[in-house]
């Protein structure tokens, strides 16, 4: 005998409410519901707006690790964990079952062949090529050269002038141009000048933004959706492919006008090191030197920029820190050469990217199944997520006081850095992937952190609301609206 329509419904309908029912209640309740079809997205969706806060409670409540079940449209089970021991079983004791993937690979797509999304040789050969242009004297020379007069002539008479005219203005905005220009220096040996008071609209840095943005929301859809959307140049899918004709148009001129100078006298930036050298040359196609160029952009600009954004952000709420920091910067030229006594200031940033690292996660996918130090089992297919802005925030990793801004966990007794396992602090990566551009970043850091504090004191707008952005780089939603004044003069 057939079922009539009517009580079939009824009979699918009840089985959806026992099976959801069934889920909640065999999962760990602290975990969001995993809904038949879409999974956890609805929950993800409706806390997207706090998205690093809401993995972070999530991881908290779970004891550093649990694992999702993807939505039916992607079939994907996710392994997501902020424990340090995960962390260096995967990047560190056994790298090579944890590749970046096929699936990171396309998610990233504009970076193409760069060595963010290469893996096996092709990252090998990337790496070991970069190392060796980067360790040279005439590069480090170049760096110190290019932060030095960017700040001394572009990002402190900015500020002047600012602070004379008694204006509020976004600090965030300015030390990403601050960055851009001297990135573009480095890997262009260019300076686009959008650290300027007319404070120009760069489309190239705009184009970045909104890819990172854009790929974001890749991370967190089901792939089927993305691709479909971008099959049919929909939503952020149309956005990224826009940015990526502006990104491409900005590179390949920066391409051209190098080679052209190379011809005539050459330059110090990596780009010329690249056309330079003998054993590029045979690889140095515009694609290769498109896709370098993109991936240096990247590490270079973004994080960097941000970095600084939120080291004076937390120096704003902090005026202990800050007036520990102002003392140390003060002192005679010949006891802090090149940056190298700044103990408590390089402290400070340790600190700060500690709490806001510029690439808040990393992920990895599994080659052969094993069983990880936390003891769940990963099989090829998963998708491993690491929270780095959430492992800050863990009382098990850096003690009760863990949420607060304190320098003084990052020197010893005698008076030193302390060095702390990258797997622990991951804000330059950590294993054999560690950020080239460290000692790069350190040096942009400190250049401009100590300039601008010795001159200025920065006072946030009162009302402004500090928020990380939903993107791939960790910069503020609302960017940092504060108001610049000059400090009295040292009698």
């Amino acid at each position: 005998m057939d079922t009539p329509p009517a009580e079939f419904l009824a009979s699918i309908v009840c089985f959806l409410f026992f099976f959801i029912v069934y889920r909640r209640r065999r999962s760990d309740h602290h975990l969001p519901t995993n809904w038949p079809i879409f999974g956890v997205l609805p929950a993800v969706m409706a806390n997207l707006h706090r998205l690093h806060d809401f993995g972070t409670e999530l991881l908290g409540a779970t004891g550093c690790t649990f694992v999702l079940d993807g939505s039916w449209l992607s079939r994907t089970k996710y392994f997501i964990t902020c424990d340090p021991a995960n962390i260096n079983h995967v990047f560190n004791a056994n790298f090579h079952n944890f590749p970046k993937g096929p699936d990171f690979s396309e998610m990233f797509d504009i970076l193409g062949d760069g060595i963010f999304n290469a893996d096996d040789e092709s990252w090998r050969s990337q790496r070991r090529k970069a190392q060796l242009l980067m360790v040279q004297p005439r590069f480090r020379a170049y760096v110190t050269r290019c932060c030095r007069e960017k700040v001394e002539n572009g990002l402190l008479p900015l500020l002047r002038r600012i602070s004379e005219e008694g204006r509020t203005v976004d600090l965030q905005d300015v030390f990403l141009r601050l960055t851009f220009d001297i990135t573009c220096n480095l890997v262009f040996g260019v300076d686009p000048v959008s650290l300027s008071p007319e404070f120009p609209t760069v489309p190239f840095a705009k184009a970045m933004d909104d890819a990172m943005v854009a790929i974001l929301h890749r991370n967190i859809m089901p792939p089927a959706c993305w691709k479909l959307m971008r099959r049919f140049m929909l939503g952020r899918e149309r956005s990224l492919a826009n940015a990526w004709i502006v990104i491409d148009q900005f590179v390949q001129e920066n391409i051209n006008k190098s080679k052209g100078r190379f011809i005539s006298d050459g330059g110090d930036d990596l780009l010329s090191a690249y056309i330079q050298d003998s054993a590029a040359t045979v690889n140095s196609s515009d694609k290769f030197l498109r896709d370098m160029t993109v991936n240096m952009m990247l590490a270079g600009r973004d994080t960097t920029g941000s970095a600084l954004s939120w080291f004076f952000y937390l120096l704003c709420k902090n005026p202990r820190v800050e007036a520990k920091v102002l003392d140390e910067v003060r002192k005679p030229k010949e006891t802090t050469a090149k940056g190298k006594e700044l103990v408590y200031l390089h402290a400070a940033l340790c600190e700060s990217l500690r709490l806001y690292p510029p690439v808040p996660f990393e992920s990895k996918e599994v080659a052969t199944a094993e069983k990880m130090p936390s003891g769940e089992m990963v099989e090829p297919g998963m998708h491993i997520l690491f929270s780095i802005y959430s492992m800050a925030r863990m009382e098990g990793i850096w003690g009760k006081d863990c949420l607060e801004f304190l320098p003084e966990r990052w020197i010893t007794e005698k008076g030193v850095v302390r060095h702390e396992p990258a797997y622990k602090f991951m804000a330059f990566n950590c294993g054999p992937r560690t950020c080239l551009g460290k000692e790069v970043a350190f040096t942009q850091l400190k250049t401009a952190a100590a300039a601008v504090l010795k001159e200025f004191r920065v006072v946030m707008v009162e009302g402004h609301v500090v928020a990380p952005k939903v993107s791939i780089i960790l910069q503020m939603r609302n960017g940092l609206k504060v108001k610049v004044m000059r400090r009295e003069e040292i009698i």
